[in-house]
């Protein structure tokens, strides 16, 4: 297989590259689904809420680049920009995201280069999420690619204040005043305290209804 150093040379275009991380995140989505479609049909549960995906902009990239001190170049865009192709997994509770996590690491088609857990050690702002680079392999005409994805899966919480830290500092240009920044930590603590919440609420209910499954099992017999 090539790996992207190998393969620097033979991108010719912006438009193949495209081409390998749009075909890298139907992968993943698909591996992603099927999990998810599994785990119903053995659990009746579903651990996944919704799945987002999205393609780094060419903007994006360029800037990234260039704050990391490397040139515009495809080469190094594959070998230096981890986030290009990424997947955003949202799930109903915090013991969802680490499930999920060991399934995704058991594929075999599938490479966990590293993973950064922002859960249980979130970032100072407050983010918390847990992160995954893996590669896939991509099946061209005449080879094969292996081809990076992040993927990111948080509780909807979690989800939630991400989106508005992201607006929130999107206007200040990454500069927010300190005293945004503290507001928006403490909104994570008490993100942090619903999650732990509704976990709890979600396993008393599970143990709830086993007792009464027992109670109905034991008057029939």
């Amino acid at each position: 297989m090539d790996t992207p150093e190998q393969l620097s040379e033979g991108i010719e275009s912006w438009n193949t590259a495209m081409l390998l991380y749009n075909s890298a995140l139907k992968e993943v989505g698909t591996k992603l689904e099927i999990l998810n479609d599994e785990f119903q049909h053995v659990h009746q549960y579903n651990p996944i809420e919704y799945i987002k995906s999205r393609i780094k902009t060419p903007e994006s990239i360029v800037k990234k680049l260039k704050r990391n001190g490397y040139e515009s170049t495809i080469a190094n865009m594959m070998e230096y920009v981890n986030d290009i192709a990424g997947i955003r997994v949202v799930c109903s509770f915090t013991s969802d995201i680490y499930r999920l996590a060991e399934m995704i690491g058991k594929q075999n088609d599938l490479t966990v280069v590293w993973v950064k857990d922002y859960i249980k050690k979130p970032k100072d702002s407050g983010y918390k999420s847990y992160h995954m680079l893996v590669t896939v392999p991509i099946f061209l005409s005449d080879r094969v690619v292996n081809t990076k994805v992040e993927i990111q899966v948080r509780t909807i919480a979690m989800d939630f204040w991400a989106s508005l830290e992201h607006k929130i500092y999107y206007k200040f240009e990454g500069n927010a005043p300190e005293y945004i920044s503290k507001d928006l930590k403490e909104c994570a603590e008490i993100v942090s305290m619903l999650d732990a919440k509704m976990l709890s609420l979600n396993q008393a209910i599970l143990e709830a209804k086993k007792a009464e499954d027992d109670k109905k099992k034991e008057q029939e017999s």
